[in-house]
């Protein structure tokens, strides 16, 4: 199971690293949701995936789940919420600015 996420979470870095090198503002939106959600998959998969158990602790005769993965997880994702949010937003604001959404245009016209 941990193997299937590891290339799932992959597979995301690569896709996300891709359009990251496109020449579409949108695009490179795109790619960060993909990289910030491939790193949220890694997060998961980093403690070990046990599969038909529960993920519980056991330090001497409490039992306990472990917090930190889920809180890490949950921490990342409200960042990248917050991120993508501005993100967007700024897109929006450079293609009603400048009527363009290509990034090679964007830089010849602050060239000039």
């Amino acid at each position: 199971m941990e193997i299937l996420m590891s290339i799932i979470a992959g597979i995301l870095f690569m896709t996300g690293t891709y359009l990251l090198l496109s020449k579409s503002l949108l695009r490179v939106v795109m790619a960060l949701v993909l990289l910030s959600h491939g790193s949220h998959l890694l997060l998961l998969t980093m403690p070990g995936l046990t599969r038909g158990a529960a993920p519980l602790l056991n330090l001497g005769e409490t039992t306990f789940t472990d917090p930190l993965p889920q809180a890490m997880i949950l921490t990342a994702i409200v960042i990248s919420f917050g991120i993508t949010a501005f993100l967007l937003v700024l897109a929006y604001r450079t293609y009603k600015v400048h009527n363009t959404d290509d990034l090679e245009e964007l830089r010849g016209s602050a060239d000039e």
